[in-house]
């Protein structure tokens, strides 16, 4: 059984035993593809150190998170849009609008979300998309961007069933994580009136830990607790689970 996290920070794990004990315990629960999303310049480092160490099973991605979207935007676009020439990646992201922190960033947010968006389309590459409270704000940028060339996962999604539905017009994966295992989340809910050729997997470690961890650090290998929770809602083995969002997740990022 092969699983992919197609949505994984856990490269913020700097100390070399702790990262090579997180990915040794990958490979056990069968987790053997991971792709790492970029957020600020700085993690441009960290996932470069960390992907030649695991050259077969960690991508990068190359991206400016929407709460990372500060005075100096510009410069720091630069800067990882520079990145890019000597890198190897295979999405831009993450990217998005975040309105839960900070609402006043809105214009400037939009902005970035849209450059990305046309580096995506320039390079042939899908966008992975971050969206927390601003559904409405990301699906008017992604309609007025809509051609051949948008494509990729919402990341981390938790809308409802419209806005599943109007994401997968988009021609956009959903990116499903450990919310999905939480009982008052109502993602299975959705999940059950969808194709789960429409779907992949995630964790988004360290964040959103599934059940039984929820409320503690969330790491890859927790992934087949995701897994397991997708099985049950479509009543599939976990392996056929495994087979199906992995061949998303090829179709998705190439590889």
């Amino acid at each position: 059984m092969q699983l992919t996290d197609t949505h994984t920070h856990i490269y913020y794990e700097q100390d070399p035993e702790k990262q090579a004990q997180l990915m040794n315990r990958c490979l056990e629960n069968g987790v053997e593809r991971l792709f790492l999303p970029n957020v600020d310049v700085a993690s441009i480092a960290m996932i470069d150190e960390m992907v030649p160490k695991y050259p077969t099973h960690c991508f990068a991605m190359a991206g400016l998170h929407p709460c990372d979207v500060k005075e100096n935007y510009q410069r720091n676009l630069d800067d990882i849009y520079a990145s890019i020439a000597s890198r190897k990646i295979y999405a831009i992201g993450e990217i998005g609008i975040d309105l839960y922190w900070d609402k006043t960033t809105l214009s400037q947010q939009l902005d970035v979300f849209r450059q990305q968006i046309n580096w995506a389309k320039s390079l042939g590459l899908p966008i992975v998309i971050h969206c927390r409270e601003a559904f409405d704000e990301v699906f008017e940028v992604l309609e007025s961007e809509r051609d051949e060339k948008l494509r990729g996962v919402f990341h981390c999604f938790t809308g409802n069933l419209e806005q599943a539905k109007q994401a997968i017009d988009l021609n956009f994966y959903l990116g499903i994580g450990g919310v999905v295992t939480y009982k008052k989340a109502g993602l299975d809910l959705v999940l059950a009136h969808l194709s789960i050729d429409n779907l992949v997997l995630e964790t988004d470690s360290p964040y959103l830990a599934p059940v039984p961890f929820r409320g503690k650090p969330n790491e890859s290998s927790y992934l087949i607790y995701v897994a397991q929770k997708v099985a049950d809602i479509f009543q599939l083995p976990i392996e056929e689970i495994a087979r199906i969002t992995t061949e998303n997740s090829k179709k998705v990022f190439g590889i």
